[in-house]
């Protein structure tokens, strides 16, 4: 698959994962939506890792900069 996503995306991905699991492990977001933003956050970590959002092909985006 062609990556569509740019190092700033895929930091700023990262980041909100990280967050989202500390605050998930220190019970801070607990129950339904705990569990739904932890969910989130593997999806983040895993889309991050392999540079390709799913949601963005269909949309016709990519935060990948353009070589000059």
């Amino acid at each position: 698959m062609k990556r569509n996503m740019g190092t700033f995306d895929r930091v700023l991905r990262t980041i909100v994962a990280l967050v989202i699991g500390y605050l998930w492990s220190t019970g801070t977001i607990s129950g339904g939506l705990g569990v739904g933003l932890a969910i989130l956050a593997v999806v983040f970590l895993l889309t991050s890792a392999v540079g390709v959002c799913p949601l963005y092909r269909p949309l016709g985006l990519s935060t990948c900069g353009r070589a000059k």
